[in-house]
Formats: C-alpha cells, structure tokens, sequence
C-alpha cells in the first residue's frame, strides 16, 4: 500500500464505502485502537452517513477492549492487543455491541515506540465481519512514521469494507 495517502484518497474511498453501503443495504461500525476513531470519521465526514452507519467504538486499552468489545483477558494475556485473535475478537464484539450488519476492526503498533522483534512498529491487523458471517483477518506491515501507518491502516480498512460488502 502507498505511504502516501492523500485526505482526498481517503475521501474517496470513505465515499465508495457509503455508495457500497446503500446499494448494498448495509450499516457499518468500526472498532478502532490503534487508529482511534479514524475510520469512523473517515466514513461520517460523508454527509448522509447515518442512513449507513451505525456507530465506532475506539478502544484502546485492555480494559476497553474487555469492556466495550468482549475481548477475552485471556486472549489479552496469551496473544497481546495486537494480534490476529484480538482483532478477530474486536470486529466480532463490535456487532454484538451493535445493529450494524458488517464491522472493521484495527489494533496495532502506530509508533514512533511501542514496536518489539516480533512485532516492529507498523505491524497492524485489520478484520472485517458480515453479521452470521466469520471474521477475516489480515496482519499488514506498514512503513514511515506514526501519521503514515494509521493513514494506510484507514485505507486498508476502507478497502476491504467495499471487499467485504461486494
């Protein structure tokens, strides 16, 4: 993914997310860490956008995570926040939380710290889920300072909303 992403991409695509939407008769919640609550403004910069979505919920702590989207303190313990069962846990905690018929979830390392061997800065996972449906997740390592990592997260995450809807 380009480093490089424009507010008038992320625009667009927030905008091919909500023409998605409608015609697909869907409404949207976002569940956000790392990003904390991009997504969501990304998709509600859209005028319109309460026909479609639903709601965001940015969680960036444990307990948050625990509290507002169901994450298991055991998955916390065994995997960390950023990993492929918290993230799946996340988008699967944000439809319960919600009426929202498909959901995105985020949780990484943004930086400029924070970053281990085994998980560097830019290390982000993203799920997505269709209410009856089973979560995908996709792990994404993104390059540059913490501005570009949680712009490409926002992007991935809209890309695969418009993939998930279609």
């Amino acid at each position: 993914m380009n480093a490089d992403i424009s507010d008038i991409a992320l625009r667009a695509l927030a905008e091919q997310v909500a023409r998605t939407a409608i015609d697909q008769h869907h409404r949207l919640t976002t569940a956000e860490s790392c990003t904390g609550g991009w997504i969501a403004k990304a998709l509600t910069d859209i005028a319109g956008s309460s026909d479609w979505f639903e709601c965001g919920i940015t969680a960036y702590s444990y307990e948050a995570k625990q509290a507002l989207l169901g994450v298991q303190p055991h998955t916390l313990e065994e995997h960390g926040a950023v990993s492929r069962e918290t993230v799946m846990e996340m988008v699967s905690g944000a439809l319960v939380q919600s009426g929202a018929s498909a959901a995105v979830a985020v949780t990484g390392i943004a930086g400029p710290g924070g970053g281990t061997d085994d998980k560097p800065v830019g290390t982000v996972w993203i799920a997505w889920k269709r209410r009856g449906g089973y979560p995908t997740a996709v792990v994404f390592h993104f390059d540059g300072d913490r501005e570009m990592v949680r712009r490409q997260t926002v992007a991935a995450a809209l890309h695969g909303l418009i993939e998930l809807m279609t």
